[in-house]
């Protein structure tokens, strides 16, 4: 990944002349406080820049500086972050806010180390909020910037692997100029998001088309070289619609692992030779400690998550006896109906909603 001072020079001339041309607008460009930067730049983590737009200023709306956040409640923060998905990044950002007041006074810290030390910031993240918030001469490494250094570079080893990400590490770094870091990175970013795309790249318009070693090789397309994706697992999932006296049962998930902190309903896997009501009332027994009656099924939902695929079916039931409680979960709480959209669901418990207000309670 060798790059001599010429090309450095070229690469950072040709680029930073066609961002001021090209630049996105977004909403997180237009403000310099770095809390709002803190915001979008966890919002961005794989998350595309549409869906991001309404949520940041919704966010920022909400919570407009850490103090607010690092006051507010968990349940608050993860509704306001609702549908946006990868709900560490909100728990994180919550944590992150009382680390922020406690320890430097309510503004983010400046330094890569500091920001680091913050839940939820990585490498990049530090990065990225250093060069644009603050100013300072640090590099980032995101996938899009990956794939153009990858791209620029003909860079032919996995880009996964640790050799080959600290060589890209190093060549973002000896391309940041110096004063201009924050303009670079984003120019970067925006390059590979809008021209150096993963598919079919417009290398015609691209202002670095014509250092680009693969393009040059005519390998573009073959990189960065990615592995073969294995099938992703599929889980048959039920859950329950408990009604007692008018109210919906609800649980709230523990605020470890996955989907931590969001309110669901109850249910889990079905295991092998068992029916999908023999599997909910196992299921509904073991986290909430009720036994009940399973009726007509509401709906079916089909869902993706990073490392698996589920098929969701919702049943209504009831349940005449006994005490709810928090036994696989963290807590329950039974709900009217019409408070249901006060909760923060995972988005696969969120398309039951209508079948639930269309069903006769």
């Amino acid at each position: 990944m060798k790059l001599s001072p010429k090309i450095v020079e070229d690469v950072r001339k040709r680029l930073l002349d066609w961002y001021r041309r090209h630049c996105r607008e977004m909403p997180w460009r237009q403000i310099r406080d770095p809390y709002a930067i803190w915001i979008s730049e966890i919002m961005l983590q794989q998350t595309r820049v549409t869906a991001v737009v309404p949520y940041f200023r919704r966010f920022l709306e909400r919570f407009p500086d850490a103090a607010s956040l690092a006051r507010a409640r968990l349940d608050d923060v993860l509704k306001a972050w609702e549908g946006l998905g990868y709900y560490s990044r909100a728990r994180n950002l919550h944590a992150a806010a009382k680390r922020v007041v406690a320890d430097f006074g309510g503004a983010l810290p400046r330094s890569v180390e500091q920001l680091r030390s913050l839940p939820g910031v990585g490498q990049y993240t530090a990065g990225a909020i250093a060069s644009i918030a603050f100013g300072l001469d640090e590099p980032v490494l995101d996938g899009n910037v990956t794939r153009v250094l990858c791209r620029l570079l003909r860079v032919e080893s996995d880009p996964r692997s640790g050799a080959t990400v600290r060589g890209l590490w190093a060549a973002a770094r000896r391309l940041v100029p110096r004063g201009k870091a924050g303009l670079f990175n984003q120019a970067m970013m925006d390059l590979g998001a809008t021209v150096c795309t993963p598919r079919n790249p417009r290398c015609g318009a691209c202002p670095l088309a014509t250092p680009c070693r693969a393009r040059a090789a005519g390998v573009q397309e073959q990189l960065p070289r990615k592995a073969s994706r294995k099938p992703l697992p599929h889980h048959t999932v039920v859950c329950a619609i408990v009604r007692r006296r008018g109210r919906i049962l609800l649980g709230r998930r523990r605020e470890e692992g996955l989907l931590g902190g969001l309110w669901e309903f109850p249910g889990g896997k079905v295991e092998p030779g068992e029916s999908l009501p023999q599997a909910l009332a196992r299921e509904v027994r073991e986290e909430v400690g009720l036994d009940i009656r399973v009726g007509e099924r509401l709906a079916v939902v089909e869902h993706a998550y990073t490392h698996f695929r589920i098929t969701l079916h919702a049943f209504d039931c009831r349940a005449d006896n006994g005490r709810a409680r928090a036994l696989g979960c963290q807590r329950v709480r039974w709900v009217r109906p019409n408070e249901l959209d006060q909760y923060a669901f995972p988005r696969a418990n969120r398309r039951i909603l209508q079948a639930i207000t269309e069903f006769s309670i």
